[in-house]
């Protein structure tokens, strides 16, 4: 097990010395649509969060954008790619681009997804779920402790959002989720949104779903926004797009969150149907202004 894991500190070919944990303050996903205007401008934000596998190359205008703006703030790293529920333990050259990666702009947070893309030699443009047994989680602890010792850091995880359940699960996701942070040391990323989705769409109440949690060990929030459809008997069907604003239910389990918890980095994801930057940055600071509100209510254990 890889419990208690340091942060890395060396800096790399960033050129960057802040380590440590991400600011308790809204941040923002960084798109190549908004590079010039984030220089132009250095708006107050807490955080900017990349996709790790689009920056998994020596060079290019991606690295030249994001060094100099590394230099203005904290950075989180959010991995898409290491298929953490999959069948096969990580992919070790993904990991060696990984580490490299880390490596040269030290953020502040890496995360990761209770999901797998990748089978069998295939890849998979989507995060798929996986059984909750106890086969999946001790496979899924070992992947865990793997990537974290290859990383020399702690990763957190994030909660899904799922459309179907299988009939062989035996654990819970909550309880899932609540043991892999007990068995590998890693810590939680909590998508609000994924919350909501998978509750709407199998019947649940998210505000007693997220109680299961081991909200304790929660090191990063995601918020964003949905999608509706209906299923094929005609009930309300949620996706998790990253294509519309945050919706008001999901900000007001994020009221909940923070008055339980107090404030904490909170990211707000949009990836598709990306709109200007202040828009974005409205919502971010909809998040501070949620935190600064509600953060000295938060109940200390």
């Amino acid at each position: 097990m890889t419990k208690d894991i340091p942060c890395m500190q060396r800096s790399g070919g960033a050129s960057v010395s802040r380590v440590g944990a991400l600011p308790a303050r809204g941040g923002l996903g960084l798109k190549p649509e908004h590079f010039q205007t984030i220089l132009e401008h250095l708006p107050a934000l807490g955080f900017f969060e990349i996709h790790a596998e689009n920056y998994m190359v020596a060079g290019g205008p991606f690295h030249h954008y994001l060094t100099r703006i590394r230099s203005h703030y904290p950075l989180s790293i959010h991995g898409v790619g290491l298929s953490i529920g999959g069948a096969a333990p990580p992919d070790e050259a993904h990991l060696d681009r990984l580490a490299a990666l880390l490596e040269r702009y030290a953020p502040q947070s890496f995360s990761e997804h209770l999901a797998w893309s990748s089978h069998g030699g295939a890849f998979f443009n989507d995060l798929l779920p996986a059984p909750y047994h106890a086969g999946t989680l001790n496979r899924v602890c070992e992947h865990i402790d793997r990537v974290q010792e290859r990383l020399g850091r702690r990763m957190l995880i994030e909660n899904p959002a799922t459309y179907v359940e299988f009939v062989e699960s035996t654990l819970g996701e909550g309880e899932f989720i609540t043991e892999l942070v007990r068995r590998t040391g890693c810590g939680l990323l909590l998508d609000i949104n994924n919350v909501h989705v998978s509750c709407v769409n199998h019947g649940r109440d998210p505000h007693a779903f997220i109680q299961t949690l081991p909200l304790a060990a929660t090191g990063q929030i995601h918020l964003a926004g949905f999608a509706e459809d209906v299923d094929a008997d005609g009930h309300p069907l949620l996706i998790d797009s990253h294509g519309a604003p945050v919706a008001e239910a999901v900000w007001e389990l994020f009221r909940t969150v923070v008055q339980q918890l107090g404030p904490l980095p909170t990211l707000i994801e949009r990836d598709n149907d990306i709109p200007a930057f202040p828009v974005l940055l409205a919502e971010a600071r909809r998040a501070e202004a949620v935190m600064a509100a509600l953060g000295d209510m938060a109940v200390t254990a």
